[in-house]
């Protein structure tokens, strides 16, 4: 079975313009999220898909692999698509261009042991949260699913709702989703569902439609998404101290290179 991982990186960003290219300790956020995919052994090809020329720029002095893509694309599942149609692979998996600290063994947990071809598939990365502050965060995507772990529903507010019990756990989506070919191209022929179209929430037109997308429970990591400067000085700050005490000795000799 091929696995290709795409990591979906655009340089427009409402909070953080240009967020691709921000300097990390001497490097772009794009060259560090590539670091760490590429820890993984799961992936027979990586490459970076994007629809700026900066961002393609950058990848191609650093040596990695970069896909043009349009710019018309809203979701980054588009511009998987797109990839899909050059790039053959029996499974893809989407990876976002912002998560420098990326756990490459979550890469690895979004692969299934077999993939259907004839029917859409996915699968989708979640999380059990701890703080009750993530639980009441519309940015964290809060998780539903049936008894084969199959997503029902996402949603920004936290479902479910204690009225009976408390005694259950709420989980978030992780940006980490594998798709076969039929459900790439699913997705670019119909437009957002219902429940998309109200939360906002691109997976929703998987569950909107029926199609099967399997729930991965992953431990949760020091992954971070980085939307904000604050985010950005966090992320610097973690990985300067990860550097410093040798955690990173393999990503300091490329520093140097």
């Amino acid at each position: 079975m091929k696995v290709v991982g795409i990591i979906a990186s655009r340089y427009g960003s409402s909070r953080l313009p240009g967020k691709a290219l921000k300097d990390i300790c001497g490097r772009p956020m794009v060259w560090w999220v590539y670091q760490q995919v590429a820890k993984s052994t799961a992936l027979d090809e990586i490459y970076v898909a994007t629809d700026d020329a900066r961002v393609e720029g950058v990848c191609k002095s650093f040596d990695i692999p970069v896909i043009m893509t349009k710019d018309t694309h809203r979701e980054a599942a588009d511009r998987l698509q797109e990839v899909s149609e050059k790039i053959f692979a029996d499974f893809y998996i989407q990876i976002n261009g912002d998560e420098p600290l990326l756990n490459p063994k979550y890469v690895e947990a979004a692969i299934p042991e077999t993939v259907p071809q004839d029917v859409e598939y996915g699968t989708n990365l979640i999380t059990k949260m701890k703080n009750p502050v993530e639980v009441m965060d519309s940015s964290n995507i809060k998780v539903v699913y049936d008894q084969d772990f199959y997503a029902t529903y996402f949603s920004r507010t936290p479902i479910p709702f204690p009225y009976r019990s408390i005694e259950f756990d709420y989980y978030k989506h992780i940006g980490i989703i594998g798709y076969n070919k039929k459900m790439l191209d699913f997705y670019a022929q119909n437009g957002p569902g219902r429940f998309e179209i109200i939360e906002g929430i691109a997976t929703l037109r998987f569950t909107d439609y029926g199609k099967k997308l399997l729930c991965i429970e992953v431990d949760d990591s020091e992954s971070l998404s980085v939307d904000t400067q604050m985010d950005l000085d966090h992320v610097r700050k973690i990985i300067r101290e990860k550097l410093d005490s040798g955690e990173l000795d393999e990503i300091k000799e490329l520093l140097h290179k």
